[in-house]
């Protein structure tokens, strides 16, 4: 069986898909989509049909190059008010052998979780932090052998308007969200390493409306906070200052500005027509100031909600979002959040932009739940599959040809 997962990170800004497959452990990158958001605010959504078409509009572009239908999803929903607990549970192993399976798994779980959610909230999900058999402290209890299995997890909660409003919109599109996570789980998971496994980091995820701040201790998220500014703050700026419309503000941000001024030249100019249909004259030097001005005070207000979730300066802080791809971000970055700071990376063949980091680390995160409950699992049928490895008749339009088109043009 193919091992194929898809995950939608429905964002103020854009509508993102990504399709992956586990192939003898890599992750393999089989299609993904951006379509431009509406109907959504600062993360929710405030026009269903708006919505409903971009995210239709994203899924169709998937399926063109996979030559299938995506029917099975994990959701990201939106993390405002998102609450994040220590519970701990405890069974007996009651099986003759005494070896830990997957339903014990499961249900020392959600033993843990008993009686810990509030009536106005609902679980995204529970993050295992360690299991104890017996007195030996493990991260992976399956098919090892004790009398009591303990745990002690992170047990994650939102309003639930937060999550029926994605579900519901996927379901009426008819696509079935088989998992729900938060965008600030999928972050760690793409970054993670050894000495995130082992340490206190953060992750400051710069969105369009919205700055996102994560505190994880040894890998598993503690708490967040969100900052109400994001990149297309800067976009506003520059769409203000010389009187253009919000896509050619963006596309000047993207193309032409810097995040530092050492990089910059009042020399390189660009030509370009505002709103009034004049063509105005802009110099790197000068919008890349009005970028910088910005983007300096996203970090700071990031920074300030970073030390209200800890007194610990955290070893490491990986910064994340689209607007990280700006030509020379990491400076700007570490000059307000210091040597610690590092620009995440997405490292993902065919797939190297940030903005995807929620949706590939959730999908890795999903994986990691399965492999922990001894369960195997794909989002797509056999047929599907059959589908997927068929090449079709004319070379140009083969599924593969168009996913390595895809890749190109990434």
């Amino acid at each position: 069986m193919r091992h194929i997962y898809t995950c939608i990170d429905i964002g103020s800004s854009s509508i993102k898909v990504v399709v992956c497959e586990l192939y003898r452990g890599r992750y393999n990158l089989l299609a993904t989509s951006t379509v431009k958001a509406k109907g959504i605010k600062k993360g929710l959504i405030n026009d269903i049909l708006e919505a409903k078409n971009c995210i239709k509009k994203a899924f169709n572009e998937v399926e063109t190059m996979l030559g299938f239908k995506i029917k099975k999803v994990i959701a990201i929903i939106p993390s405002y008010f998102a609450e994040f607990n220590i519970i701990k549970g405890e069974i007996p192993i009651t099986n003759e052998e005494k070896i830990v399976t997957g339903d014990d798994v499961v249900k020392v779980l959600q033993v843990a979780m008993k009686e810990h959610i509030d009536v106005t909230k609902e679980m995204v999900t529970i993050v295992p932090v360690d299991f104890i058999l017996d007195n030996e402290v493990v991260k992976e209890p399956l098919n090892k052998k004790c009398n009591i299995l303990k745990s002690r997890s992170v047990l994650v909660t939102t309003p639930k308007k937060n999550i029926y409003s994605v579900v519901n919109l996927l379901n009426s599109l008819g696509v079935e969200v088989v998992d729900i996570s938060l965008g600030c789980i999928g972050d760690i998971n793409t970054f993670r390493d050894e000495k995130v496994d082992n340490c206190i980091s953060a992750v400051i995820n710069v969105g369009a409306e919205k700055t996102e701040v994560s505190l994880y201790n040894k890998g598993i998220v503690v708490r967040h906070g969100i900052v109400n500014m994001g990149s297309r703050n800067v976009d506003n700026d520059i769409a203000y200052m010389y009187n253009l419309d919000s896509e050619t503000a963006c596309n000047l941000k993207e193309c032409f500005a810097q995040a530092t001024r050492t990089s910059t030249s009042l020399n390189e100019i660009k030509e370009i027509k505002n709103k009034d249909d004049v063509t105005i004259k802009i110099n790197q030097y000068e919008l890349s100031e009005i970028v910088i001005s910005r983007i300096d005070e996203i970090l700071t207000l990031a920074a300030q909600e970073l030390n209200k979730l800890t007194s610990y300066k955290p070893e490491i802080i990986y910064i994340t979002g689209g607007i990280t791809n700006m030509t020379n971000f990491s400076q700007i970055c570490r000059e307000k959040l210091g040597n610690c700071a590092i620009i995440g990376s997405v490292n993902l063949i065919g797939l190297r932009n940030n903005k995807f980091s929620s949706a590939i680390g959730n999908i890795i995160y999903f994986i990691n739940k399965l492999k922990l409950k001894g369960k195997d699992y794909s989002m797509i049928s056999e047929e599907e599959m059959a589908i997927l490895s068929t090449p079709r008749k004319n070379t140009n339009d083969s599924m593969l040809g168009k996913v390595f088109g895809y890749f190109f043009g990434e």
